[in-house]
């Protein structure tokens, strides 16, 4: 028994960094717009990272596979988009952390992220 435990915790150590940092999410366009860049930062960071966008474009009511593996550990990221003519729009405060799929849009003119 004193060999099985110290064996357990061992291979729950090394799992732990392996998956760190993960947050790959499903990501839903129904903007109404073409997206042509996605950056994504933390919450309270003034730099956006790279374009996290795999693809060209991504059409309006289509769906792609962000691999998204950060260096900075975060609950909270700020979502932009940039479409074809340049113009940004930002969804603040989202929760990578906790969701699979997330479903940008506009209600009233806003910005509007949901969760699936």
């Amino acid at each position: 028994m004193n060999i099985v435990v110290p064996t357990v915790l061992l291979v729950l150590l090394a799992a732990g960094p392996v998956t760190a940092g993960e947050q790959d999410f499903i990501l839903v366009n129904r903007t109404g717009v073409e997206i042509y860049e996605l950056y994504i930062r933390p919450t309270g960071a003034d730099d956006w990272q790279e374009d996290v966008l795999s693809v060209d474009t991504l059409p309006d009511g289509q769906e792609i596979e962000i691999d998204f593996a950060p260096d900075e550990e975060a609950d909270y990221w700020n979502i932009r988009v940039v479409d074809g003519e340049g113009d940004a729009i930002d969804w603040p405060e989202v929760n990578l952390t906790e969701i699979s799929t997330i479903v940008l849009s506009f209600e009233d003119g806003l910005p509007v992220a949901r969760y699936e």
